[in-house]
């Protein structure tokens, strides 16, 4: 490829960074989803170092994601109704407020167990509204026109503060302590919300409210259930959700007792995902429509539960550094064009109660799986438990896989009513 094709390439990929509040929104999240993940890792080493539990490392995963299982539809119905753009912003701050709160309390060595559980807790309960408005407001800084490319890139950002913030926490973790992790995505708080409020944005005109808040819940799960393609999908990522990524909660298993790594080997493990989930979103990036996107679907289906079933077993770090390489692209690839077929479908009105059901499904299953695989891992091993989980989600792989033909023709019927 020449230069001028790089170049138009390049142009494609970045294609919904020409929109100025779409860059304000990209810049702050790069900045606040790093320090996000800094925690995330400094937060499971800390409860396993303090307690050594597979079982409480399941909890504390637990306690952080259920509240979007049960509060998401009302999000939902949220961001449906009122201006996603100040929703945005309240979560925001409230995130900020929760990281230093936990910063404070880990410095001050006063950091206790329960602590860790009732704020992982307000935490979950502050995502179960921001995750259905900020899906749904991409839309809004960007139009329709330019609506898969801002998902992908979303994810490319999600994933490249993946790759980032493990490496960078598994250094302070070892060198100062997981507190200053803590402290650090508290601060970098203040980049999102300096972005959310430079935005220009058109003024935000109220939906009328003819039916209740559970009428309208309601009417939201109804459309999803009705909607064969939508459903399917759905299917697919609750079970991938549930029995395969809760292998992150696994992770300082293997780091530690596995692979004998310590803390700097969880911090490349995790990595390593990272790294493979950015390169599997700018694939997606790089995509101008979703024409072939679900056979894309069953592959990155296929290949994730086979990267995690050779990390099961794997006892070298090199390879269960590509193993989880491979994994995290085909996750991202999974997550990613689940994420734009179900908002290229979905028609407006509906956006963010959809969004709901699929942060439910993404999110609100894996502390499910994660408090199961924690108790699976403490009785027959992490690498059992893995194997078992990447084992179910190959099966669920190869059903969709055969229900390929009706899905696609279901679906181009949905699209051609969007176009």
């Amino acid at each position: 490829m020449g230069p001028r094709g790089i170049v138009t390439t390049t142009a494609t990929t970045l294609r919904a960074l020409r929109h100025r509040n779409f860059q304000l929104f990209f810049t702050g999240q790069v900045i606040s989803l790093t320090g996000t993940w800094m925690q995330s890792v400094a937060q499971a080493w800390l409860v396993y170092r303090l307690t050594g539990s597979s079982v409480l490392l399941g909890l504390v995963s637990f306690a952080s994601q259920i509240p979007v299982f049960i509060i998401s539809p009302i999000g939902g119905h949220l961001a449906d109704r009122w201006n996603r753009h100040r929703i945005v912003i309240a979560t925001q701050t409230a995130s900020m407020i929760l990281a230093l709160l936990l910063a404070w309390l880990t410095l001050a060595n006063r950091i206790q167990i329960w602590e860790l559980f009732v704020l992982s807790t307000l935490l979950g309960t502050v995502s179960a509204f921001d995750i259905p408005a900020r899906q749904s407001f991409l839309v809004e800084m960007v139009g329709r026109e330019d609506m898969i490319n801002a998902i992908a890139l979303n994810s490319t950002m999600f994933n490249a503060a993946r790759l980032v913030g493990p490496a960078v926490a598994g250094v302070l973790v070892a060198k100062i302590g997981e507190g200053w992790c803590f402290f650090a995505n508290g601060i970098s708080y203040v980049a999102v919300i300096a972005g959310l409020l430079m935005m220009r944005l058109a003024p935000f005109t109220p939906q009328p409210q003819t039916a209740s808040a559970w009428e309208n819940i309601r009417e939201g799960f109804g459309y999803v259930a009705r909607t064969s393609p939508i459903r399917s999908l759905l299917t697919v990522l609750a079970i991938l959700s549930f029995a395969g990524l809760p292998f992150t909660v696994l992770m300082p298993i293997f780091a530690d007792a596995i692979l004998h790594g310590g803390s700097p080997a969880f911090g490349w493990l995790m990595s390593s995902v990272g790294l493979g989930a950015t390169g599997g979103a700018l694939l997606l990036a790089s995509r101008t429509g979703v024409n072939g996107l679900s056979r894309w679907l069953v592959g990155a289906s296929s290949v994730f539960p086979a990267a995690l079933f050779g990390f099961a077993f794997s006892r070298s770090l090199p390879l269960s550094c590509f193993l989880m390489f491979a994994g995290g692209f085909a996750m991202m690839i999974h997550i990613g064009a689940t994420n734009t077929l179900i908002q290229s479908m979905c028609p407006d009105h509906f956006r963010g109660r959809v969004m709901s059901v699929y942060s439910m499904m993404l999110i609100g299953m894996n502390p499910i799986g994660a408090m199961a695989a924690g108790f699976e891992a403490d009785h027959f091993g992490a690498p059992a438990t893995l194997a078992f989980g990447a084992a179910c989600c190959l099966v669920t792989a190869i059903v969709f896989g055969l229900r390929l033909p009706r899905f696609r023709e279901d679906a181009r019927q949905l699209l051609a009513l969007r176009s």
